[in-house]
């Protein structure tokens, strides 16, 4: 019997140490579908209704969905404001004088020869097994037509405990030169579900570089998000200081407590991140602009020539408990160490 016993249990250990995450492309349907165990955690899409391609939704490994659904699965009590707010996306909001951040089917026709549009061109590698691979390519053509960037994205999507990782490393490689001029829209940016929000955000009108406002509605009740940096920077006080990591936690209506983590890496431009975390649900990492965060700052206008690459690396964690800053401190350690 005791054999037995060991024999179970060792069947079992194996069984959970071969968990496997399927990467499923379905190109006609314009997305590609990643499972754990047979559950969801997100997709890859890129449907005619946006900008850009994006992740979405992002659910963490107890199953609760940490992004906003609106635009693309909107729900009764979350906000409709920033519909270019969709998952998790990269852009900017100014590469050669063009937004790519802002751009949505809500922009006015007579606007939209000064937007820019990220256009997915090809799945490259779509690749099961204990980490999930995801290779795609795209490119970011201008109001104008121009193609001026081409861009590969690798994805790694893996799960250990309760915690869900998504590793992306984005190479642009210019295709005439392109200056991602000082701004406050980008890169990395992830809009969240509403009990992530923060509970003293007193709403306003907000305006994007080219003065376009939206305005936004304060909190309402189940707001619990709070932010935390690697400085020690919390809350809503967090917006345009920068750090190495920023984490981002609050509890469900039933209880569940969510951490979304970003962290930097010390080979990216502009490096440590600044951060764009709003209290209304817009977590981002921007590396790109400074001037606009802190004025004694110079400008910062990242420049690529024709020909020339760069890449961007970053780790998504969402922890399906409230993360301390030593262990977001030890993940970050990990993710400079691989």
């Amino acid at each position: 019997m005791r054999r037995l016993l060991l024999g179970c249990a060792l069947a079992m250990a194996v069984t959970a140490s071969q968990a496997e995450v399927k990467v499923k492309a379905d190109e006609s349907q314009r997305r590609v579908d990643i499972t754990i165990d047979g559950k969801p955690f997100t997709s890859y899409m890129w449907p005619t209704t946006l900008k850009k391609p994006v992740l979405f939704p992002l659910i963490a490994a107890d199953g609760v969905t940490v992004t906003r659904g609106y635009p693309l699965a909107p729900k009764e009590t979350e906000r409709v404001d920033h519909p270019h707010h969709a998952g998790l996306w990269f852009n900017y909001g100014n590469a050669n004088g063009f937004d790519f951040w802002n751009n949505s089917d809500a922009i006015k026709p007579e606007a939209r020869g000064k937007m820019g549009t990220i256009e997915h061109t090809k799945v490259v590698l779509a690749e099961s097994g204990k980490k999930g691979t995801l290779v795609v390519e795209s490119v970011w053509v201008t109001g104008a037509g121009q193609e001026i960037l081409k861009q590969t994205t690798t994805y790694l999507f893996s799960q250990k405990a309760d915690t869900r990782t998504i590793d992306m490393s984005v190479k642009l490689t210019a295709e005439d030169k392109v200056v991602f001029n000082d701004d406050k829209e980008g890169v990395l940016g992830i809009r969240v579900a509403h009990f992530l929000e923060s509970p003293t955000e007193k709403g306003g009108t907000f305006a994007d570089t080219s003065g376009r406002p939206t305005t936004v509605a304060a909190p309402t009740a189940g707001a619990t998000g709070v932010y935390l940096t690697s400085e020690g920077v919390k809350g809503d006080a967090v917006w345009s200081t920068r750090g190495k990591w920023c984490e981002l936690t609050g509890t469900t209506s039933d209880g569940h407590t969510e951490t979304i983590g970003i962290l930097d890496h010390t080979g990216n431009p502009g490096y440590p991140t600044y951060w764009h975390a709003r209290g209304y649900g817009l977590f981002a990492a921007n590396p790109l602009g400074r001037n606009i965060f802190d004025p004694k700052q110079p400008k910062f206008d990242y420049t690529l020539d024709k020909g020339q690459s760069t890449t961007f690396h970053y780790r998504v964690i969402l922890f399906s408990h409230a993360a301390s800053a030593d262990e977001m401190n030890r993940a970050a350690d990990a993710f400079e160490k691989e």
